[in-house]
């Protein structure tokens, strides 16, 4: 029977997905802390925190699980006009902390922000050692657009985006998925289902299915295809 598990600071050992509660959906553990190698541990797993200020750290590995191949990339043709039109500049990692701080900004659908402060440290100590990446969409010299993810191995765990431009986000994901395309990357989780996310080619996996999947392209000894390219 499914059970919330409470982890303790020591152990970075998280439970069997199969423990994972099926209401609210994909719930498995709370507690732990932020540090590198458990948020390492837990990608690798198929899990990511998610929890609002005020609560225990929630880790979750919801069933069934939201991914994009690289080439089931659905690109439409306005996007491609803006693409050709070069209105906007696409970079990798030249601004991590401001685009996960615009992620964290209010947005007019939602109260508040999952993406605290302490989340915000999290991702910047992840990209530091080399883990956690950004994309930049720039316009006359401002921050537009962006997101931010996890690579390990052959596998990008897509976390949050933001738009300041129409169409930023969007440019920001397709550039970083044709990317990571021609790095050999196989899989990238985008986690929870969105319209959005589905009319760029993202499909539903079954969760047993996406563990596989992560076993074979992110075990612990995998070179990240990322930094591999990247340097």
């Amino acid at each position: 029977m499914a059970h919330l598990t409470w982890l303790t600071a020591k152990d970075l050992a998280f439970p069997s997905a199969d423990h994972a509660m099926e209401e609210p959906n994909g719930l498995l553990a709370a507690g732990g802390d932020l540090s590198v190698p458990r948020l390492i541990t837990a990608y690798r797993h198929g899990i990511f925190p998610w929890y609002a200020p005020g609560q225990p750290i929630l880790w979750w590995c919801p069933d069934p699980r939201t991914v994009l191949r690289p080439d089931g990339l659905h690109v439409s043709r306005s996007m491609r006009k803006l693409i050709r039109q070069q209105r906007m500049r696409v970079t990798l990692d030249q601004d991590f902390s401001s685009v996960i701080r615009a992620c964290a900004e209010p947005r007019h659908y939602a109260d508040g922000t999952w993406i605290t402060p302490q989340m915000q440290q999290a991702y910047i100590d992840l990209h530091r050692a080399g883990i956690a990446h950004s994309v930049e969409v720039w316009q006359d010299g401002l921050l537009v657009g962006g997101l931010y993810g996890v690579a390990l191995g052959k596998v990008f765990f897509g976390e949050s985006m933001f738009s300041r431009a129409s169409n930023a986000s969007k440019l920001g994901f397709i550039t970083l998925v044709e990317q990571l395309g021609q790095w050999g990357f196989e899989l990238i989780d985008c986690q929870m289902p969105t319209d959005h996310l589905f009319s760029l080619g993202a499909e539903s996996m079954p969760r047993a299915a996406f563990l596989h999947e992560l076993a074979r392209l992110c075990p612990p000894d995998a070179a990240d295809a990322w930094r591999q390219h990247a340097l």
